[in-house]
């Protein structure tokens, strides 16, 4: 795994809120990419204390509103579910990345979501009014989120899809990808979010390999962790995102766990 370090990015602070797989594996991202990080979760700073000391001295723990009042830009990576207790005041005037998708069977249903119409992220930004919602990192694992960055330029370099409302919080987020090792393909506003989010061919299955017949439970497990990097350029993801069908709001069909 390979970022890169950009001499003085926009985003010097990454605030995140939430600190599981995909939480973890950005901020990993971004202290090797050369940037601070505070990160919180539901619980206490005093919990994240092994992942701030494993970060270094670019890492600190704080409560989730003390993160998004710390982050150029701020990550919400929690469950869905959970959505309504992000502190938008702290947030307000913020880009924030959304990374969150809809599993119902996971989560619980959410009534705005079966009734059709809204993507989960519109239903995040009507939450964070006073913030700039961009849709990004839902569409990859977080095995491979770690382990597919690669420096601009790399002829390995992947790309991922983000989507928003805001042109200058798009390129933002663009911004930080770039440092974090993903080219970015933007597949239009908060509305188009739907065509990264599960059940959708850009959805996890491109950046693996195809996985063994025959495998147990365990095997399949140990795959997943194990598996090849494999690249998928901002052309196949566009492609990918261009020809998806939007079906029914929860019915992801997701063969992996992000999250």
């Amino acid at each position: 795994m390979s970022t890169n370090r950009r001499r003085d990015p926009m985003t010097k602070t990454l605030g995140l809120i939430g600190a599981g797989n995909i939480g973890s594996a950005l901020a990993r991202l971004a202290v090797a990419a050369g940037l601070n990080v505070v990160l919180s979760n539901s619980r206490a700073p005093e919990t994240l204390a092994e992942l701030v000391a494993e970060l270094g001295e670019q890492a600190r723990a704080a409560t989730p509103a003390e993160a998004a009042q710390a982050g150029d830009l701020v990550v919400a990576t929690i469950p869905l579910s959970s959505y309504d207790k992000l502190p938008a005041a702290a947030m307000a005037g913020k880009t924030v990345i959304d990374t969150m998708n809809y599993y119902p069977d996971r989560i619980g249903h959410i009534a705005e979501l079966d009734a059709g119409g809204l993507t989960s992220s519109t239903l995040v930004q009507q939450h964070l009014a006073d913030s700039r919602v961009v849709k990004a990192f839902n569409s990859i694992d977080f095995v491979r989120l770690f382990t597919s960055a690669r420096p601009t330029d790399a002829d390995d370099r992947s790309a991922l899809p983000i989507a928003g409302d805001d042109t200058a919080a798009k390129a933002q987020v663009a911004e930080l990808l770039d440092s974090l090792g993903y080219d970015t393909v933007d597949i239009g506003t908060l509305a188009d979010s739907w065509r990264s989010e599960p059940g959708t061919p850009v959805y996890v299955q491109p950046y693996l390999p195809a996985q063994p017949e025959g495998l147990t439970d365990e095997e399949k497990w140990r795959w997943f962790f194990e598996a090849s990097v494999v690249p998928v350029p901002a052309a196949t993801v566009r492609e990918l995102t261009d020809t998806a069908v939007r079906r029914s709001a929860g019915d992801a069909r997701a063969t992996l766990a992000r999250e």
